[in-house]
């Protein structure tokens, strides 16, 4: 079964330097019908003015993965890490115990586009921990491309939980197929372009929750970037 989450129908807030689409509730947006699916907690697409971003906040047991699709995010944390966020990246950040981190633009002149992604730790009071890898398109190119695990398997970043997280780029005729086990939720997230869903058309900020479905085609790209969550 597929359940489509429409672009439009995300909550929305706009703080002037901030403009954010929340996938799932989120701060001022509560709908009870959408707290997320399985572990995923939080798929908000930010667009930071040049100059903005988050001043120093805490967070505490929870996966977050940043993953930039245009611009700069820099990244400065209590664990002493300070880094520059740039589309192809990965970045995941454990909370656990606790993290004092910030999020500005790194530039004053161009705006950050980027999703801002919490994943539920499988336990808490973890050690807090970073990570940041770097994904090519060419291994994104017509494929998905396992970006984020529990294990680390294939050069992903490590999470602390039973999900794994697939980015993949579908434009013109490339077709990228994809099995689930049994048992497993699902959720894409078009981040970019369009792409087709087992032949339904999913645009920019769309999203599809998928339960007992086990083989997934995406075709029909147009400049589409996919994130795919497989989730316990």
């Amino acid at each position: 079964m597929i359940t489509l989450r429409k672009s439009e129908d995300r909550g929305h807030a706009n703080h002037g330097w901030l403009d954010s689409r929340h996938t799932f509730s989120f701060a001022g947006y509560y709908d009870p019908a959408h707290l997320g699916v399985s572990a995923l907690r939080v798929i908000n697409e930010d667009r930071v003015a040049p100059g903005g971003g988050f001043a120093p906040h805490d967070h505490q047991d929870m996966e977050i993965i940043s993953y930039v699709l245009a611009g700069a995010l820099e990244h400065k944390d209590s664990m002493g890490n300070s880094s520059v966020i740039r589309p192809g990246e990965v970045q995941r950040m454990s909370a656990g115990t606790g993290v004092t981190h910030s999020e500005y633009n790194a530039s004053r002149e161009e705006p950050v586009h980027f999703l801002q992604i919490w994943i539920r730790p499988d336990r808490t009071g973890l050690e807090p921990g970073y990570e940041q890898r770097r994904f090519p398109d060419h291994e994104r190119r017509g494929r998905l491309r396992l970006v984020a695990s529990a294990d680390g398997t294939e050069g992903s970043v490590l999470i602390h939980q039973q999900a794994r997280i697939y980015a993949g780029l579908v434009d013109g005729a490339e077709v990228i197929t994809h099995s689930l086990d049994a048992g497993l939720s699902a959720y894409l997230h078009v981040a970019r372009g369009e792409a087709t869903l087992n032949g339904t058309a999913l645009k920019a900020g769309d999203g599809a929750t998928l339960r007992e479905e086990r083989q997934l085609v995406l075709n029909g790209g147009r400049g589409g970037e996919l994130l795919l969550f497989e989730l316990p």
